[in-house]
């Protein structure tokens, strides 16, 4: 069948602020506390979307979710108005305040797992939210972020939006950031990888010693029964311990799928070999066959701590119409002598990969992702792309409204201590309601919804 991806970037929200929320997120720990520049954020992102699509490829937005979360401080305590509760939160407990405003839903690859028509057994895209039971601040995004998929794809015909899975340990999941797909194009059916940094109900798997390991085994498997995929064309592959414990804290910090290519880290997996096996016959499988195009970087060539630093497989891979790859990373990859001089030679190697385009997005990068965590990759039919609600497909004139809007609206600076200001809360409201009729989802923000 015909389909083609679209990427959906997270639209960074007016609360987008660094409070170093995640750990085993080197680059959100390193810059907690500093001041944040929303608009700056924001911008960044839109233009590095209107960039790609004016190259052709397919880019739409997500937006941003209702902040501050009120209903999770309620839940915690905290009472009175909503000034009264900012107030008191940011005196007695401002990790929990900072919660309360986290932009983290801008991580569109957290969002959900996604598995296209072509590989499903009822011939719908299959969307599965993320739980992110890891952490408190995103813990509380499944609820809207649910909302939200279901406002954009309403149409049972075609799309099927599945909750988020039990939020315990056992079915840890955080979404795209540990799924691929290996296909020959995008419409024919392909290979799910799903990656995990533990099993939560076999103890002889080893695990990080330092950092957490976000994504189960469990996990995977639930969401492929529940897509309905095929057991022949699924593989399950763990996450190295040692990179998790070195920053990688998902997968798509050290490994990124497009096409038949797997661009890798040398250290990204528990057995290199074995995955590398699997994944061929399961490529084999499909019903375009195919060979696996693995291009691996070697831990001599690109060490762990450069890869986290520079972001290097937090990049976009995506199939240019004349059929050749390019690669799209952060500014920081050009600026580590390490990763520009592998990257020069890449693109000289003959290899797949034959296009580098590098990006300002030094504020999402300070809060720790890059363009791979700030997206969710989405393959349509041409069928389900009608299908689908048009007011959050990118165009020039809707880049440029967005752009004004934030204008409109975000502060160029948000300091910790800015987060109990009960004005920040004002303009997000009538920020968001105004966004709401720009994308065409009236209501989107009618709900109060967060943890309860």
């Amino acid at each position: 069948m015909t389909a083609r991806e679209i990427n959906f970037d997270g639209l960074v929200g007016p609360s987008h602020n660094h409070a170093g929320l995640s750990f085993g997120n080197v680059a959100s720990s390193a810059h907690a506390g500093n001041i944040a520049n929303p608009r700056a954020a924001a911008l960044q992102g839109l233009a590095k979307m209107q960039a790609l699509a004016r190259r052709g490829f397919a880019q739409a937005v997500l937006p941003p979710q209702s902040r501050p979360n009120l209903p999770l401080l309620h839940s915690l305590g905290f009472a009175g108005t909503p000034a009264e509760i900012l107030a008191s939160a940011g005196r007695s407990a401002p990790m929990l305040l900072a919660a309360a405003w986290s932009a983290s839903p801008m991580w569109a690859a957290n969002a959900a797992t996604v598995s296209p028509a072509a590989d499903t057994a009822d011939g719908r895209t299959h969307f599965s939210v993320a739980n992110l039971q890891g952490t408190l601040h995103r813990s509380c995004e499944p609820q809207q972020t649910q909302r939200i998929l279901q406002a954009i794809f309403d149409n049972d015909t075609c799309f099927a939006v599945h909750p988020a899975l039990p939020a315990t340990p056992a079915f840890a999941d955080e979404g795209a950031a540990n799924h691929g797909r290996l296909c020959v194009s995008h419409g024919d059916s392909g290979v799910e990888l799903f990656v995990h940094g533990r099993a939560h109900f076999d103890s002889s798997i080893a695990q990080p010693r330092h950092f957490p390991a976000r994504q189960t085994l469990e996990a995977g498997q639930a969401i492929a029964r529940r897509h309905g995929l095929s057991t022949r064309r699924t593989v399950h592959l763990q996450q190295n311990p040692c990179v998790i414990d070195q920053g990688a804290f998902h997968n798509d910090v050290v490994a990124v799928t497009n096409g038949t290519v797997l661009f890798y880290h040398a250290l990204a997996f528990v057995d290199e070999a074995a995955g590398l096996a699997a994944l061929q016959i399961a490529l084999a499988s499909t019903s375009a066959g195919a060979m696996l195009q693995p291009v691996r970087v070697a831990a001599d060539a690109v060490s762990v701590a450069d890869a986290v630093g520079s972001y290097l497989f937090n990049s976009q891979l995506l199939t240019r119409a004349d059929g050749g790859m390019t690669l799209v990373t952060p500014l920081e990859c050009q600026e580590n002598p390490a990763v520009a001089r592998y990257l020069e030679q890449l693109l000289s190697s003959g290899g797949p990969i034959d296009e580098w385009l590098c990006f300002e997005l030094r504020e999402s990068m300070r809060n720790g992702g890059g363009p791979a965590c700030l997206r969710l990759r989405v393959v349509l039919t041409d069928t389900e792309l009608r299908a689908m609600h048009q007011g959050v497909l990118l165009t020039d004139g809707l880049h440029d409204d967005l752009a004004a809007w934030v204008g409109r609206h975000y502060r160029d600076r948000l300091a910790p201590a800015d987060l109990a200001d009960p004005a920040l809360a004002s303009e997000i409201g009538v920020a968001l309601a105004e966004l709401s009729g720009l994308l065409g989802l009236p209501g989107l923000y009618d709900v109060d919804e967060g943890c309860r």
